[in-house]
């Protein structure tokens, strides 16, 4: 933040705080409206610095062994590509650890811009800002081959089964909205409790997203596949942004990283190489 002085007297004074605020100036325009600026503007948590927040845990494929900061992982190498944009070398990166619920809910944030799998909605637009999106995707169903839920074919067929999903995510709200199981959809505090639940028995089958239902069921559960994707409940799939506190001024600087990686393939590559393999799960009717 820009430093406050109590000034009383002196023509040089006053000609030292014109020169401090239009130094400052310089540099918050630097800073947060473009992407080639040192980074050092007005407007970061830390001078200098490009502060950025994931999840505590980070899963696979989103960042590789919980440590974004080897930069491997879909979302940790985006953070590193939208970091470069920004005019920030890898080594003026600070990774720091949130909540999902902490990351978007109203207030100051200890964190330039936050990514852990945030899916672009109005609701949560009116607390946060977000970026563009940074990748798309849609709501799969895992089961075990031991389920009752190994079988199913159709949304109908799991409608009268247990159908669990991570508290406040899309997961959770498309479960609702597509399979609408008779019990409720089953609510768990982290994906990690829910696939414990899946593979002992204590649910049928869980939602996630299309990349964590490849890595579950390929190699974390024992007899695990993909039953088929929710339908999408919007022309596109979920949406994922970087999340920014509302009306932060880097806003601007990072919507126009974001655009600069797509528009030059960077997205597309970094996806076709953490994510590859999402495809050929059918879409449930």
């Amino acid at each position: 933040m820009p430093r406050r002085r109590t000034f009383t007297r002196g023509l040089a004074v006053v000609a030292a705080t014109a020169a401090v605020f239009a130094l400052s100036a310089c540099g918050a325009d630097a800073g947060a409206g473009s992407t080639t600026g040192s980074g050092a503007g007005q407007g970061y948590i830390t001078e200098g610095k490009l502060t950025i927040a994931t999840g505590e845990p980070a899963y696979f494929p989103w960042v590789i062994d919980d440590a974004p900061e080897s930069g491997d992982g879909f979302e940790s190498a985006v953070a590193y590509a939208v970091a470069d944009k920004l005019g920030f070398d890898a080594a003026d990166v600070v990774w720091v650890r949130s909540t999902f619920d902490q990351a978007i809910a109203p207030g100051p944030k200890d964190f330039d811009f936050n990514l852990q799998q945030f899916s672009i909605t109005p609701e949560r637009a009116k607390a946060v800002d977000f970026s563009p999106a940074y990748y798309e995707t849609t709501q799969a169903v895992i089961t075990v081959d031991s389920s009752a839920a190994a079988k199913a074919g159709s949304l109908a067929d799991l409608k009268g089964l247990l159908i669990g999903a991570q508290a406040g995510t899309t997961s959770f709200v498309e479960a609702e909205e597509f399979i609408a199981p008779t019990a409720g959809v089953q609510v768990f505090n982290t994906n990690d409790d829910a696939k414990l639940a899946l593979q002992n028995g204590s649910i049928d089958a869980l939602v996630v997203d299309l990349p964590t239902a490849f890595y579950l069921t390929g190699v974390e559960l024992d007899g695990g596949h993909i039953v088929g994707q929710l339908p999408s409940s919007s022309e596109k799939g979920d949406q994922y942004g970087l999340v920014l506190a509302k009306g932060s001024s880097l806003t601007p600087a990072v919507t126009t990283a974001i655009d600069e990686l797509r528009a030059d393939g960077t997205l597309d590559a970094l996806a076709a190489k953490w994510l590859a393999g999402n495809a050929n799960a059918p879409v449930l009717k």
